[in-house]
């Protein structure tokens, strides 16, 4: 039973890296093409992932109406498609292709000074547009050590880090020595990329996000207040022409850093609600942000 449930996987990382790679060899347009497609047949059809956008969606923004809170659900099923179908290019495309589908990089100058400061750069990247692409383009231009969580089709795990290295930087499991070995990088002067808006699970800590309290990581304060590391908020937006558009902010970091760790939960989900307000319908909307309540609060996925 337990070789044939290895044999299944097995095969669907071969289909799944195999897809990936056909998709490399299209034009960015047509992927987006087929993503568009999907999210437009994901919002005519009863689906998981339209539950999930749609419940969120109602939770952090209440004031919309029947039709609004719609379209944005529409919007939201179509940009997180096109995410997936821009894997292929994200994975296996050259620096120059990589490079041609920026148009704009805005608060560059933060992102500059941040490193010109030696000691070390945390970069926080919201699942928002395409934050493969952030991670591509962090690792052309500055030394970088990410952190990475294995996929569960563990035969991918193999070519998802060959994809993440290829421009030079290293990876760190998302343990204790893959956080000794990011301190270690931030120390000599690199930068390192974090999703912030991660369900931290029974690590974390119930703050704020959207008018409703989640699980928020405590990682970035403890990271702060153990490296003299300056941070920076990122992101990489989808433009009307299907290029993208990448946005540096400035971050908060005596309040990220802060001691008193809902205090410190608090100013990272503002600063996650910051990078949101750019473009609400490119955010992960059909993530469970809102799962793990406190006890008697109410469970938006029932």
């Amino acid at each position: 039973m337990a070789n044939k449930s290895r044999k299944a996987r097995d095969f669907a990382a071969k289909v799944t890296i195999g897809l990936l790679k056909v998709l490399s060899w299209l034009p960015l347009s047509v992927s987006q093409f087929f993503g568009k497609l999907t999210g437009r047949l994901m919002s005519m059809t009863n689906n998981k992932q339209r539950f999930i956008a749609s419940a969120n969606i109602s939770a952090a923004y209440p004031k919309l109406n029947e039709n609004q809170r719609k379209s944005m659900v529409n919007k939201v099923l179509k940009h997180n498609a096109q995410s997936i179908f821009e894997l292929g290019a994200m994975w296996f495309w050259p620096e120059k292709k990589i490079n041609s589908i920026i148009r704009h990089v805005h608060g560059k100058e933060y992102l500059q000074a941040a490193f010109d400061q030696g000691q070390g750069v945390i970069v926080l990247a919201p699942h928002i547009g395409n934050w493969e692409l952030m991670g591509c383009y962090l690792s052309m231009h500055y030394p970088s050590t990410f952190m990475y969580q294995p996929p569960k089709l563990a035969p991918i795990e193999q070519p998802m880090r060959q994809s993440r290295m290829r421009f030079g930087a290293a990876l760190a499991p998302t343990d204790l020595c893959g956080v000794k070995q990011v301190m270690k990088a931030l120390k000599s002067n690199q930068l390192t990329a974090i999703l912030p808006d991660q369900d931290a699970g029974e690590n974390g800590v119930h703050a704020p996000f959207m008018g409703h309290p989640v699980r928020t990581m405590t990682l970035i304060s403890r990271l702060l207040q153990k490296t003299k590391a300056a941070c920076v908020l990122a992101v990489a937006l989808r433009d009307s022409k299907g290029s993208f558009e990448l946005h540096f902010m400035p971050a908060d970091r005596e309040g990220l850093e802060n001691v008193d760790q809902l205090q410190a939960a608090l100013s990272l989900n503002q600063a996650v609600e910051q990078c949101v307000a750019l473009a609400p319908e490119q955010y992960l909307w059909t993530y469970k942000r809102f799962k793990g309540q406190p006890e008697g609060a109410p469970d938006i996925y029932r």
